[in-house]
């Protein structure tokens, strides 16, 4: 048999100790290449849990307002006056004078009512008062003669008082029959309808031999007589534009029936007072109608041009609403967000007015988190030409 060369020998073999450096060196590189290969990956994720932390955002400008807004709100219009007519005396209808559409003047003659239950009580009160009047002057001439006999003490004072009292009841009753005459009297004049004011015939809700009845249900006046030499005009104004409402502001009318036409309106009063139901001022206006052009009962376009305007704008969508009350996020030069209280003036929808806490150069974020902080670092979106 060969003969085996010791264990010492073989540790001295220059190829094994060759062998086992290269395999030590090979080691030793997969090991340092699997630390930087997670050191990387850990630096990688660490960047990129940083650029995750950075909100990415858009950002805009305020934009001055108009000089002045144009209001554009829904009128009703009314009559200057406006009256229903109703009877005030029971009786028949024998004849009407005015149709729709006919120009009174004030105490003109509109219908005349057959009244005869009325003018058989004013006769029986004229005989009544005729009979109260006869009793009277015989008890006044029988207490004159009672107070001459009184002072011959030809009869009793007890005597002459009574005939003095009944005198005077006498007299009393003929107050009450004259007062009830005229009364009469009155109520038998109110068979003749006549206009409360110079206007127009708008209704006329009765016909010959109608059945009148005083104090009907209301809906049943005889006619209806509007004033339309002025028309009033109300619309309701939202409260955001109430305080630039006053009396003598001008405004402009449109008319569905007159198109292409613009009427001057001018405000006359408001109600000094919001709605609280629907938070706004009612306000009327006033326009010259003399020549009966304008029809009341229509719908009007009013439009008013509110001066006072040039205020900041900004999109709705950039505040933030948090317990402090109203904010906005604006970016510094170093893409840091910086939180500012501002005071809202009136909603436009898509837009607010801010009225402080704001400068026409300040850098808006659009859409800001909700978590964003004040002093965080940002990344400005740079807008793409020709896109918004």
């Amino acid at each position: 048999m060969p003969e085996v060369p010791p264990a010492s020998a073989r540790d001295h073999d220059p190829h094994v100790r060759r062998y086992v450096l290269i395999a030590a060196g090979v080691a030793v590189v997969l090991a340092a290449w699997g630390i930087l290969t997670r050191l990387s990956a850990r630096i990688a994720l660490e960047r990129a849990a940083a650029d995750a932390a950075v909100f990415t955002v858009a950002t805009t400008h305020p934009s001055r307002g108009p000089g002045s807004d144009l209001l554009v709100l829904p009128g009703s219009v009314q009559a200057f006056y406006e009256a229903p007519i109703y009877a005030r005396t029971s009786g028949y209808l024998r004849i009407w004078y005015t149709d729709i559409g006919a120009s009174v003047k004030k105490g003109q003659l509109l219908a005349e009512i057959e009244t005869p239950e009325v003018d058989q009580q004013l006769r029986q009160a004229e005989a009544d008062l005729a009979t109260a009047q006869a009793n009277y002057q015989l008890a006044r001439t029988t207490n004159e003669r009672w107070q001459g006999l009184l002072a011959t003490e030809s009869v009793s004072k007890q005597d002459a008082d009574e005939r003095a009292g009944d005198a005077a009841a006498k007299a009393a009753v003929t107050q009450s029959a004259a007062a009830n005459l005229q009364r009469l009297r009155e109520l038998e004049s109110f068979k003749r309808v006549l206009a409360p004011f110079d206007g127009v015939v708008t209704q006329r809700n009765t016909d010959v031999g109608a059945l009148i009845n005083a104090g009907e249900a209301p809906g049943s006046a005889l006619f209806r007589v509007a004033d339309t030499h002025r028309l009033r005009i109300y619309t309701s104004v939202p409260q955001s534009y109430a305080g630039l409402i006053h009396p003598g502001l001008s405004a402009g009318l449109e008319f569905a029936d007159r198109p292409g036409k613009r009427y001057q309106a001018e405000v006359s009063s408001t109600a000094r007072a919001l709605d609280a139901s629907s938070r706004t001022l009612q306000v009327e206006l006033q326009i010259d109608n003399r020549s009966g052009e304008l029809l009341p009962g229509s719908y009007a376009q009013v439009e008013f041009d509110l001066h006072g305007g040039g205020t900041l704008r900004i999109p709705a969508n950039a505040v933030l609403f948090r317990a402090q009350g109203l904010l906005v996020a604006t970016v510094d030069s170093t893409s840091h967000a910086h939180l500012r209280a501002i005071t809202q003036g009136r909603d436009f929808g898509k837009e607010i007015e801010v009225l402080a806490g704001l400068e026409p150069g300040d850098t808006l974020i659009v859409n800001p988190p909700d978590s964003l902080a004040d002093g965080m670092q940002v990344r400005v979106v740079t807008p793409v030409p020709g896109k918004s």
